[in-house]
């Protein structure tokens, strides 16, 4: 298995975009807003552990057909495509941030083909609706006429003044105070946080984001039938840890853990390596876990 861009095309005609990368047992990632098929958080420590990783770019993110997301039904019916076209039978499903909604219905609709589900800093509520002047904003400034131009802007401030555009973006993925977060971050982690927002777009993706994790998806947690890990640091300010909270009272057989990481970014900072732990124990023994009532790591 190769680092390459790929592409399968659907049953209908319309195309998926995906990367594969590792050997071992499979990992579908899901990955979040504003993402695509390159993302890398977590992918190296994966690849270490013996697991082979599928990521592919969501409906209107990346070079997959818009088409693909009229419905999250119409998803995932082509991520299992894709896991046919790759002759994976069962695979872990990891859903990261606007990619949660994703992974629970993915998990819902075809329990005997994921094997455990993970959710990181993930949507698993009613989030930014459309009376919310965030959600409104949000549809003004990532609007495919315009989103290149916002995008293309901010790779320019990163490459001119990336601590200047990082202290900035702070409070929109911490609720702490920038004191208490700069000193958890490391040089490594600035490096990865640029490089974040240099592959990042939005497409037709986050349009279609928007309009799903609008929808009220208790009916879907409570379907989910295979083990579930949700990870969610309780200083988010991107999707606060209220959502895990209402995925762990939902899902059947969940386990939460609530970390006192900086932020959204649960990938990065210091504290990384205890969701690492978190991780890689209920991966590798998926079916043999107990999952405790809430507490917090």
């Amino acid at each position: 298995m190769d680092n390459t861009r790929s592409q399968f095309t659907t049953k209908d005609g319309f195309n998926m975009e995906y990367r594969l990368i590792g050997q071992g047992d499979p990992v579908l990632v899901l990955h979040g807003g504003h993402s695509n098929c390159d993302e890398t958080f977590g992918y190296s420590e994966l690849t270490a552990r013996h697991f082979s990783v599928i990521t592919p770019s969501r409906p209107g993110y990346g070079k997959t057909s818009k088409e693909l997301g009229a419905t999250m039904a119409s998803a995932c019916e082509a991520y299992i495509g894709l896991l046919d076209h790759l002759q994976i039978s069962q695979a872990h499903v990891i859903g990261i941030s606007a990619g949660g909604p994703s992974g629970i219905h993915l998990a819902s609709r075809y329990p005997h083909r994921v094997k455990s589900l993970v959710l990181q800093s993930a949507v698993s509520q009613r989030w930014l609706l459309p009376d919310d002047n965030l959600y409104k904003s949000a549809k003004m400034m990532f609007r495919p006429s315009t989103e290149a131009y916002l995008w293309a802007s901010i790779r320019l401030i990163n490459a001119l003044f990336p601590a200047f555009l990082f202290n900035s973006m702070l409070a929109s993925f911490s609720k702490l105070p920038k004191e208490k977060v700069l000193p958890q971050i490391s040089e490594e982690d600035r490096k990865q946080f640029k490089s974040m927002l240099n592959r990042q777009r939005s497409k037709h993706g986050f349009l279609l984001d928007l309009d799903q994790t609008g929808h009220d998806l208790t009916a879907e947690l409570l379907a989910v039938q295979c083990p579930a890990l949700i990870l969610h640091s309780i200083h988010d300010a991107s999707v606060p840890v209220e959502h895990a909270r209402y995925a762990h009272r939902h899902i059947p057989n969940a386990q939460l853990c609530e970390l006192d990481s900086w932020g959204h970014l649960i990938w990065l900072g210091s504290g990384n390596d205890i969701m690492y732990q978190k991780l890689f124990a209920f991966l590798d023994r998926p079916g043999e876990r107990s999952f405790p009532h809430d507490h917090r790591t």
